[in-house]
């Protein structure tokens, strides 16, 4: 409960009350946590592991709309409506344990620790300027600009040349994520290595050869 950023302002005491309310939950790889259509009436807290947000369209492709690490939670929609129905999917990316607090519970807690709605309203914040930002970007920055952006998202710490990163998402993902095509992400990836910007160490690892050269090709 403490690495949740919504609960970890709290006292020891609080904590140990709503701790009383959450039912922890195993996924394996590939299970769902939900699914389009089923009813929204549990928060689901990620503590270790990683979830899969997506959106099916009406072409049957699937429309990234996040990855879920520790910490994130989804599903505070059950406070607001009852009757209301999930619209995306969730399944587990790997081994995945969830703590799930159930709607009822979920406006308990709010309603004894109002502290706790501001950190769910600063994240619902947050997520909405991502959104924001990246169909901005989608409508006015080039495939090359997003996809370093992406990349400079995914760095660790401080960025420096010979820095690793382990990309959560397939290039197929990456391609829904960035809103261009899969053969338009491998061509990019390719110019970087060309450029000697960055090395392909496998699908989802890069190097980082030349982090100056990066920010200079996303302009």
């Amino acid at each position: 409960m403490l690495q949740v950023p919504i609960f970890n302002h709290l006292e020891a005491e609080s904590l140990a009350l709503i701790h009383q309310k959450i039912h922890a939950v195993e996924f394996k790889k590939g299970e769902y946590l939900f699914r389009a259509e089923e009813p929204t009436n549990t928060l689901y807290i990620i503590q270790s592991g990683a979830v899969r947000l997506f959106h099916l369209l009406e072409s049957g492709k699937e429309q990234l709309i996040r990855i879920l690490k520790p910490g994130d939670f989804i599903g505070e929609w059950s406070l607001f409506s009852q009757d209301r129905q999930y619209e995306d999917y969730a399944y587990a990316l790997v081994d995945t344990k969830v703590c799930q607090l159930y709607a009822d519970d979920f406006k308990e807690v709010l309603l004894n620790y109002p502290a706790v709605s501001l950190k769910i309203l600063e994240e619902m914040s947050r997520r909405l300027q991502a959104s924001e930002k990246m169909t901005s970007r989608v409508a006015n920055e080039s495939v090359g600009t997003r996809l370093v952006n992406y990349l400079l998202g995914q760095l660790p710490g401080q960025a420096s040349d010979d820095h690793l990163i382990n990309l959560e998402l397939s290039r197929k993902e990456l391609a829904a994520f960035l809103g261009t095509t899969p053969e338009t992400i491998s061509r990019k990836f390719k110019e970087l290595e060309t450029l000697n910007i960055i090395k392909s160490l496998s699908p989802r690892k890069i190097k980082i050869i030349n982090f100056d050269g990066l920010l200079q090709y996303a302009n």
